[in-house]
């Protein structure tokens, strides 16, 4: 038998920054639970990413066992909070994708893989910060699926460094793994190829993005600003990525403390005139698996 062992606000507080930063404008309980979710979905990740070896199986003995066992603390955590754990399961099969060689090959297959990794998280979270209206889980997996592609778009380097490739194919046609690597010298053409694919990639993003603001009154008042907030601080990553203009960075970007400050900033003031903003949710895909529940 397999065990999680998680550490809610460290693991917060080491591997999930943005959310960390985030969860300080939530309620004491809602922040406890929203760590906890976090720790649940990051050692999970961690078991994926552990070291070169296959871990399928590992991952899916461990979705099993807390499916099967109702006193299991993942089990009670996820009935208390009335999350269904098919959603997880969702995530688990998202993890064990990543197993094997990763050669996302269009749009639709980033737009399910995205779903899956990060798409269920906003589908979690929503339930653990307390909504109840069922048409806000569109809008939840879209803000999940935008962060994604925001990772996807920082960390294309490290990522085929792990024989990885989650730009579709289809937009990067004759640029290989090795190029990815930096191990075949690029030349200016295929530099722009590459460049132009992460500028198409963000600027998808943004239309998740946009979705994900659409769904933001349906959350309790309390927990709004936290998220909002969260999603902006994402969202800049991207913003920051554009900035840089179109190259092909080999370093991950990260926001400094002092444009995390500004955004948080800009964040409220947009935030109070948040219930004014004509945000419309437009469908950018086919539904998704648990959706609707």
């Amino acid at each position: 038998m397999y065990n999680i062992n998680f550490n809610s606000y460290e693991d917060l507080k080491n591997e999930g920054k943005s959310f960390y930063w985030a969860s300080f404008f939530l309620p004491r309980n809602l922040r406890n639970n929203v760590a906890t979710l976090y720790s649940i979905c990051r050692n999970f990740d961690n078991i994926a990413d552990n070291d070169d070896k296959d871990r399928s199986k590992k991952l899916q003995i461990l979705i099993n066992e807390i499916k099967a066992n109702k006193n299991n603390k993942i089990n009670k955590f996820f009935t208390e909070n009335k999350i269904e754990i098919s959603i997880l399961e969702d995530l688990v099969q998202g993890l064990i994708l990543d197993q094997s060689l990763i050669r996302i090959q269009n749009e639709k297959e980033l737009v399910t893989y995205s779903y899956k990794v990060a798409g269920t998280v906003g589908l979690m979270m929503s339930k653990v910060i307390g909504i109840t209206n069922n048409q806000s889980n569109s809008s939840a997996i879209d803000l999940g699926i935008a962060m994604q592609m925001t990772n996807i778009a920082r960390d294309i380097f490290e990522d085929a460094n792990m024989n990885r490739i989650y730009i579709p194919l289809d937009w990067i046609k004759n640029i290989d793994i090795n190029l990815l690597k930096n191990e075949n010298k690029i030349s200016y053409e295929q530099e722009v190829i590459i460049s132009n694919a992460i500028f198409r990639l963000l600027e998808l993003s943004e239309k998740f993005y946009l979705n994900g603001f659409a769904g933001m009154k349906y959350i309790p008042l309390r927990p709004r600003l936290s998220i909002f907030i969260a999603a902006k601080i994402y969202r800049g990553i991207g913003l920051k990525i554009r900035r840089r203009g179109k190259k092909y960075n080999r370093q991950r970007i990260y926001l400094n403390i002092f444009e995390k400050i500004l955004i948080t900033f800009q964040s409220f003031l947009t935030f109070i005139f948040l219930t004014t903003y004509s945000y419309k949710y437009i469908k950018l895909r086919d539904t998704l698996p648990n959706e609707n529940l």
